[in-house]
């Protein structure tokens, strides 16, 4: 039997996932990201994880095709990362050095992409050869697959569709330092953000105004409840993610979008209303392209790594 391990590098965990080659998980683990000394052991403590694993499981080292890296970052196609905040990385070759430490064969990607990957792989983009994938969480994630291959650009920055410009009179910065990205919007933050300014400009009731602690899972939950401000809301961000969507498909014009991320797990009001907006600034080739929830949820990046390495 031939295996694969899938690791997906976070600021805070590390999952790491063994895998048949036939896209089977094993089994999964989860290692804290030790992000000392700038991140300089989180390769190395890989490595001894993946190799105290094929020990124990009596796994023979000519047995694992590869490790497929995944990291929250721009990667190119030599592997290399243009730096990693979130893990104290500057620049290098990822995949010579993890090569260098452990001795498998190593592809790396940037997280969202790989999660793109492994969708398509075996989540809800299977049966698709080009798939655009978009990530709800904090931020903005986004992948692009095309042919089965993940679209990375030269800079390793292709499907950052989180920060696509929408507005040119935003006074806050994203968090990439320029003003008015999608993320700043359709993000769980921004969806909280654009409620909470809805509330102080508008005087009608609304129990969005009952949470303490507003969440992007309160007013979605309140939008379904039928609370008016909550649906305007959610129709809002929806409205300007769907328009973004509609100018990506004109570039690439993928099968399908799959959406994942936390804000997801709202489910079918997310994607009936982005599908709805869809079409109505899609170009007209595209307008029927299907929009649905990823399936994979967390484990996504994993079967996505080790899916770049064949």
């Amino acid at each position: 039997m031939k295996y694969g391990f899938g690791v997906d590098i976070g600021g805070t965990t590390i999952k790491i996932g063994l895998f048949s080659v036939e896209g089977d998980l094993i089994e999964k683990w989860e290692i804290p990201t030790n992000k000392t000394d700038n991140g300089k052991h989180i390769l190395k403590e890989i490595a001894d994880f993946i190799y105290s694993t094929i020990k124990e499981k009596n796994i023979d080292k000519t047995d694992v095709l590869g490790v497929g890296l995944g990291v929250p970052g721009p990667v190119n196609k030599n592997g290399v990362v243009n730096g990693c905040v979130n893990l104290g990385w500057n620049a290098f070759n990822v995949e010579n050095e993890f090569n260098e430490i452990s001795g498998f064969s190593v592809k790396v990607g940037n997280d969202a992409n790989v999660a793109a990957l492994g969708e398509m792989w075996q989540g809800a983009g299977k049966g698709y050869q080009d798939v655009l994938m978009v990530t709800l969480g904090t931020g903005v994630g986004g992948g692009c697959v095309l042919n089965g291959k993940i679209v990375s650009g030269i800079h390793g920055a292709g499907g950052e569709i989180g920060h696509i410009p929408v507005k040119d009179d935003e006074p806050i910065a994203c968090n990439c330092g320029n003003h008015g990205c999608l993320e700043q919007y359709v993000s769980a933050t921004g969806i909280v953000t654009q409620a909470k300014k809805t509330l102080e400009q508008d005087t009608r009731s609304s129990s969005l105004r009952n949470y303490a602690s507003l969440e992007a899972k309160n007013i979605y939950d309140e939008a379904k409840n039928g609370d008016e401000i909550a649906n305007e809301v959610v129709n809002l961000t929806c409205k300007i993610l769907a328009k973004s969507l509609a100018q990506v498909c004109c570039v690439i014009d993928p099968e399908i979008i799959v959406i994942g991320g936390g804000v997801s797990k709202a489910g079918d009001i997310l994607t009936s209303r982005i599908s709805t907006f869809f079409k109505e600034y899609a170009f007209h080739a595209c307008e029927n392209i299907p929009i649905v929830l990823a399936k994979l949820e967390n484990d996504a990046g994993m079967y996505g790594c080790v899916k770049s390495l064949f």
